[in-house]
């Protein structure tokens, strides 16, 4: 089963970044319900899904992208708050990591193994993709509007739909990771 404690651990450094100490324990919880939703017994067993099932994912896991998208998101964040004298919105850091963590949890519950220990799409996956499931999640732990905002549109769901500024820079960043390997497979990224 996956605790608490394993959660804290491999995402220490993006934990440590989230101030609200109450908003940080939400966090690590929804981490905690998805794996046991989800079935998945061991953070070990966590670490080798892939973070897609819609590309190869050529070796890159579910946390090494949260990871990612996170301190993308952050840095583009950091980065907008650093060149401007003055921004026409606020950003939230808070908001922004705990919905960089969250924004894919609900693949816990879209992702599954067969008998031959491949990857496929779960039932619930085929009912509601993750930034549905996702979403719920969240909701279900008591968190901010704004961080069910970022994990229900960070994908193709929040497309024209109204969106937080933190939606938006986790969005960027999750396509960052994700678009060059579809273009790898198809061969159009250029190297």
């Amino acid at each position: 089963m996956v605790q608490t404690k394993d959660i804290e651990t491999v995402f220490h450094e993006q934990l440590a970044g989230i101030t609200d100490q109450e908003l940080r324990d939400m966090t690590v919880q929804v981490w905690v319900d998805a794996c046991e939703q989800g079935n998945w017994d061991s953070i070990e067993e966590v670490k080798k899904i892939p973070f897609t099932l819609l590309t190869p994912s050529r070796g890159i896991g579910l946390i090494e992208h949260t990871i990612a998208v996170t301190e993308g998101a952050a840095g583009l964040a950091e980065a907008q708050i650093d060149a401007c004298d003055k921004l026409p919105y606020e950003i939230d850091m808070d908001l922004l990591i705990a919905g960089g963590l969250l924004h894919d949890v609900g693949k816990l519950l879209e992702i599954e193994k067969d008998p031959e220990d491949r990857y496929r799409r779960s039932r619930s996956g085929r009912c509601a993709r993750h930034p549905i499931s996702g979403a719920i999640l969240a909701a279900k732990a008591g968190l901010p509007d704004e961080v069910i905002n970022i994990v229900a549109c960070h994908a193709k769901e929040g497309e024209g739909r109204p969106q937080v500024v933190e939606t938006v820079l986790v969005h960027q960043a999750d396509f960052a990771t994700f678009d060059p390997l579809v273009m790898l497979e198809k061969g159009t990224l250029i190297r």
